[in-house]
């Protein structure tokens, strides 16, 4: 890309509207049920967003996890692929791009970021020791609680803050890293992660001077250190846009500091690189070495992981065009868009606005409704019967309970409303806008959820839960009245 610092397209009029740097050139049907459909559907899979078909959603804000719009290189890059079980031509193709993007020698692949998340958990993790974190994120926890090992966090106090000013939230606190490391002992941490654009928090991002300063905190204490890519374009954006010392950096060169930092890398290619697959990419033999055996015997043969070769193909494609600022930017200018426009409404929110998706918070838009009745889950629920929109519990439903079987309450209760890639339009946007502000003002009749059927892991998954009283039927009631034609 030029070496310039990124500047958006400005209208005459100076309104603050985002440009799609695309054109749709295939769509799919959406449909709006009535709100009588939706209630009876909500309560027919369980108040869980999860468990509802696709073909009763209106727009799809659950995740930005393999459901972004892919381009035309990538749908012809499909064609390509070498259909092998082992020495496809398809494999080396994308080995080459990802060593390329991330400047490091070694490339597993793996079928998608929590494979990834398995892989790391197994090879490092033994029972008793910790992953240190700036934020955890629900699959990376499980795998490491899965084989005996624990998690801490050293994110900094401002990411919990969610009205703030704070460009780089997902920052690491060192002050918190260095005592807890003095406190344990380095023979106890299995390794130190970082995650780009922390997602339980906002989508918040890192900056690229904290990744500096923690990568040499890790050297200095021998500690092996481990970037989650999952969210990298999102980050990459914001290091681009609010990072003083990166406005004039080509893309690339940032990646690859970034990626020099790190002694393993690993990521979702359902997010970076919008197809659905992911990988470890390693700088160390010794690394490779010890995790190459689990990825037959997780994954799938070494030139391959489990992934199909039509999505590597699209993945090869995906990587490259990371590096686009006009492909990166289009998720956070819609999402600030639609986080400008409830905000307007008074709606509260995370602010500054993350990558991912928009952030509800729902501790302060339903204050009455206790911590233990899953409030963000609640919101969620009300949010598909006001709107048909799915979105997704970040809160205490997505935490796991303590060894003693009460909850872990969660510093933060998110709806989130994810906003996948080149997938929806703006007037969509203004749809949710406008849905969820009537759903402000009607709040008080919002009440809670418990669990009717709560699994022992991954609960937010496969859980079933239950309204506590009649709320969702007398919001249903005031959604008829207020909106005679609005479904």
């Amino acid at each position: 890309m030029p070496d310039h610092t990124y500047t958006r397209v400005g209208f005459f009029s100076g309104e603050k509207i985002p440009l799609e740097m695309h054109k749709a050139r295939m769509v799919q049907r959406v449909h709006l049920r009535p709100v009588g459909e939706r209630l009876a559907v909500l309560n027919a899979t369980g108040n869980n967003t999860f468990l509802l078909p696709n073909r009763d959603v209106f727009l799809d804000m659950l995740t930005d996890s393999g459901v972004n719009a892919m381009s035309e290189a990538q749908y012809a890059a499909m064609l390509l692929a070498d259909d092998s079980y082992a020495g496809s031509e398809t494999y080396y193709r994308l080995e080459k791009t990802v060593q390329g993007f991330f400047g490091l020698k070694y490339f597993l692949p793996a079928h998608q970021g929590r494979a990834c998340e398995n892989i790391l958990a197994t090879a490092y993790v033994n029972p008793g020791q910790y992953m240190v974190t700036n934020y955890h994120f629900t699959t990376t926890k499980a795998h490491i609680t899965r084989v005996g090992g624990h998690v801490y966090e050293c994110v900094s106090d401002a990411a919990s803050v969610t009205a703030s000013s704070d460009p780089f939230k997902g920052n690491y606190e060192m002050a918190k890293l260095a005592s807890f490391v003095d406190k344990v002992g380095t023979d106890k941490i299995a390794f130190v992660r970082i995650e780009a654009g922390t997602n339980l928090i906002g989508g918040q991002p890192v900056s690229l001077a904290n990744m500096r300063e923690v990568s040499e905190y890790c050297r200095s204490k021998g500690l092996k250190l481990v970037l989650d890519a999952s969210l990298l374009a999102d980050n990459l954006y914001f290091i681009k846009t609010r990072e003083e010392s990166c406005l004039k950096r080509p893309l690339d060169e940032i990646v690859l500091e970034m990626s020099g930092l790190m002694d393993i890398v690993y990521f979702s290619g359902r997010k970076l690189g919008c197809a659905r697959g992911g990988g470890i990419v390693l700088a160390g033999e010794d690394d490779y070495r010890k995790l190459r055996d689990l990825v037959p015997l997780f994954d799938g043969f070494l030139t391959y992981g489990g992934m199909s070769v039509r999505e590597m193909e699209a993945m090869n494609v995906g990587i490259r065009e990371t590096l686009d600022i006009d492909t990166i930017s289009q998720t956070p200018i819609f999402v600030e868009a639609l986080g400008e426009s409830l905000q307007a409404k008074g709606v509260p929110i995370v602010t500054p606005f993350g990558g991912l998706g928009c952030h509800v918070d729902a501790l302060k838009f339903i204050p009455h409704v206790p911590q233990e009745q899953y409030p963000a889950g609640a919101l969620c629920s009300a949010m598909f019967l006001t709107g048909g929109i799915r979105g997704m519990e970040r809160g205490t439903l997505s935490e796991q309970r303590n060894p003693d079987g009460s909850e872990h309450l969660s510093s933060m209760e998110l709806m989130r409303l994810a906003v996948p890639k080149r997938v929806f339009s703006l007037s969509q946007m203004m749809f949710v806008a406008d849905r969820l502000g009537w759903l402000y003002e009607h709040r008080d009749l919002i009440g809670g959820l418990e669990f009717e059927e709560e699994p022992a892991t991954l609960r937010f998954f496969l859980g079933r839960l239950r309204p506590i009283g009649d709320w969702q039927e007398r919001l249903a009631a005031a959604f008829r009245r207020d909106m005679p034609s609005g479904l």
